[in-house]
């Protein structure tokens, strides 16, 4: 039966998960018995929405399915990132103990790079004059030292309202040992300030670190306008065409929250997008017992990178979020606005297809941050920007499609990439318009590279022991260089690499989280104290997934313990499943000797205890069982010309579709184009295609 006759006999088996990227909007369309379409759009940044109902609307009709077919829309949205990016969050207020005014720009007292005298500290969301100070105080056990000022907090509610603000985060310290005096703050406000968005510590970051707490809680209340606003708009957007599905947004890291939820804890979302590829990566890898990866997702404005180890993404507690890389590094702090939330460890930087290459001051030759993004694009489609970008590049050198991308949907004018090269870099440089194009390809290979080390090499990890999977529209095309480079053996290129994102949020469950702070020596700490603490937080969360339609073995249970020795300042995660204290304590030794290289005998500290409660969707994707809706990529001839190196001529090169490889390995040079992507192999490697459809190249020593 086809997909389209069994969507209109059964109402709401119809799985449509969307994932909004600074160029494209990517739609994976999928039923139970995992046959998935797929379409590409341009995104719209100036409502986001737009574009989602807009694609699907399209690819429902194109398809034959009834709106009403579609049971669920899973999503994964820049809302967040872009907000912060743009500072166009909500005017918002910060209420905090008396003292504690100055803590969003004391911070941790880092500089990213203690070299840059250029380096400017990223300004407050919050600025000084809207920052209010209330008498109340707690000590470190949580025991009340001065009680909380009502009359304070209604007398700051007025100056607030009174100013023109919308949200308000509340910071106490100590808060996250007793939360009473932030309970009572918020219900004043709220009783006499309706129209305020208010934000607790103690209900998006119950953890010690007052500066982590703060800025986490501002992030929260900053974003929380824009996030219902979108979400409000694109509910509306999906009934207008007749999808009155729910909606779960995935989280940083890599679970589902349903959109109401979301509206309250936005910041949990702000790396939505990213987390759905690395899901997916991890379900394809365990598909094809594969264990450790190199997540590596080129698209059109950034490029991320985040390993998998033993058939586990990387995770982190904490992460800053700003221009250029963003990475969790402990080697590049107070470079951004801390987020201390449970994210997938994705070190990210300013290189995507979009991304635009110029000269500095000094005369050297720059590829982003700045992205072309969606409109105008790069140079080569013609729709008004003449500055070159890596997609510009790519088409010169004859990586990309010179006439058309996205199955012949969108046009490429290849004259106007090498026109704006030769413009902007090759004459100002004394260098052949191909000479440049490969320079550009070069810096941003390098910045690239520098992702990948900063999840490998900066956490003790050798690259060259992963495989690099790759994905995104641009991943195909750069992943064999970064492989080259960095020594990795084998790249896996998966299906639907260009949408790939939203083809793992199709493979994601729902995801609830609850933590407790403990920080106890470990040696202290009785099994009994830790079967205490894990009941309690299972209990919130099993209620929490409850409430989402998800209980007994629909549910699954992954804890987590930070931990720290004593004396130091930050903690490491590790991952348990008993209460045995002395597992835990091992664990911990081998982590700290594999991220910093060296064992160390002091004593060790529980800080804190997490639970990951995952409500396991019926309908999760199975890669072992993945069908494709085949479409032809925009390619009208059999080969075109390809100049690999810089120095050398240029090569006629075979396109062909991925379907034609088969399981018997071929060397390259050789060109594979899809509709959502095009993937390179060198000469230097062998390429074939495995059972699920996977594109595996492989090095030649």
């Amino acid at each position: 039966m086809t997909l389209q006759a069994k969507a209109l006999q059964a109402q709401g088996r119809v799985r449509v998960a969307i994932d909004i990227g600074g160029t494209f909007t990517d739609i994976a369309l999928a039923d139970d018995s995992g046959f998935i379409h797929q379409s590409k759009l341009s995104s719209t940044p100036e409502d986001p929405s737009r574009a989602v109902v807009t694609g699907l609307l399209q690819l429902l009709e194109e398809l034959g399915i009834a709106p009403g077919a579609v049971g669920e829309i899973l999503h994964g949205t820049t809302v967040g990132s872009n907000t912060i990016l743009q500072r166009k969050g909500a005017k918002t207020a910060l209420i905090t103990t008396k003292g504690f005014r100055d803590v969003l720009e004391i911070g941790r007292i880092r500089m990213p790079d203690m070299f840059d005298l250029t380096w400017d500290k990223p300004k407050p969301l919050v600025p000084r004059r809207h920052r209010f100070e209330v008498l109340e105080r707690l000590a470190a056990d949580g025991s009340v030292i001065t009680p909380l000022s009502e009359d304070e907090v209604l007398s700051t509610g007025k100056a607030i309202e009174d100013a023109g603000l919308e949200a308000v985060a509340i910071a106490f310290i100590n808060s996250y040992r007793n939360d009473r005096h932030e309970q009572q703050a918020a219900a004043l406000l709220k009783a006499h300030y309706p129209e305020l968005q208010v934000t607790t510590s103690c209900s998006v970051l119950p953890e010690m670190k007052e500066y982590e707490r703060t800025s986490t809680t501002v992030v929260n209340a900053y974003l929380m306008l824009a996030m219902r606003t979108y979400l409000q708009r694109l509910q509306k957007g999906l009934r207008g065409i007749g999808v009155s599905a729910p909606v779960f947004v995935m989280t940083s890291n890599g679970g589902m929250l349903a959109a109401d939820v979301t509206c309250e804890k936005p910041v949990m979302v702000v790396a939505s997008g990213p987390a759905g590829g690395v899901i997916g990566a991890a379900r394809l890898g365990a598909a094809r017992k594969e264990q450790d990866i190199i997540v590596f997702d080129m698209g059109g404005t950034t490029a991320k990178a985040v390993i998998i180890e033993g058939g586990r993404p990387s995770m982190t507690s904490e992460y800053e979020f700003r221009d250029g890389i963003s990475t969790s590094s402990r080697f590049i702090k107070a470079g951004g606005y801390m987020l201390k939330v449970p994210a997938i460890d994705i070190a990210e930087v300013g290189a995507g297809g979009g991304s635009i290459a110029g000269i500095d001051k000094g005369g050297m030759l720059f590829v982003g941050p700045q992205s072309a993004g969606a409109m105008p694009g790069p140079a080569c489609y013609g729709l008004g920007n003449d500055h070159p970008t890596v997609t510009d590049a790519n088409v010169t050198l004859g990586f990309v499609n010179a006439h058309a991308l996205a199955g012949g949907r969108l046009n490429i004018d290849r004259r106007l990439s090498e026109q704006s090269i030769a413009r902007h870099i090759g004459q100002p440089l004394g260098l052949s318009t191909r000479d440049a194009a490969h320079g550009i390809r070069a810096v941003a290979n390098a910045a690239m590279a520098r992702a990948v080390r900063a999840v490998t090499v900066e956490r003790g990890r050798d690259p060259r022991d992963f495989a690099l999977l790759a994905f995104g529209g641009n991943g195909g095309v750069h992943a064999p260089d970064l492989a080259r480079q960095l020594g990795i053996p084998r790249v896996i290129i998966p299906p639907l690499s260009g949408i790939f994102c939203a083809v793992g949020m199709l493979a994601s469950d729902v995801e609830h989280t609850s933590l407790s702070t403990v920080t106890r020596p470990l040696a202290r700490l009785t099994e009994s104290e830790l079967i205490s603490i894990t009941s309690m937080l299972r209990s919130d969360v099993e209620q929490r997934l409850a409430a989402d339609g998800y209980t007994g073995d629909r549910t699954e249970y992954l804890w987590e313990a930070d931990l720290r020795h004593e004396g130091q300042a930050t903690e490491l995660t590790v991952p348990f499943k008993g209460h045995d204290l002395d597992e835990i304590r091992l664990a911990f030794i081998a982590e700290y000797a594999k991220t910093y290289g060296y064992t160390d005998t002091t004593p060790i500290e529980l800080m804190k205890v997490r639970v990951f409660g995952r409500g396991l969707r019926e309908s999760r994707l199975d890669f072992g069982a993945i069908r494709i809706a085949h479409r032809p990529g925009a390619s009208n001839s059999g080969s075109r010309r390809i100049s690999f190196e810089r120095g050398t001529e240029p090569v006629d090169v075979a396109v062909v579709d991925r379907l034609a490889l088969a399981a018997e390995p071929v060397p390259g040079p050789l060109i594979i184009e899809e509709f959502d992507a095009t993937i390179v192999v060198p000469p230097a490697a062998t390429v074939h295609r495995d059972r699920m459809g996977c594109v595996v190249m492989e090095f030649m020593s």
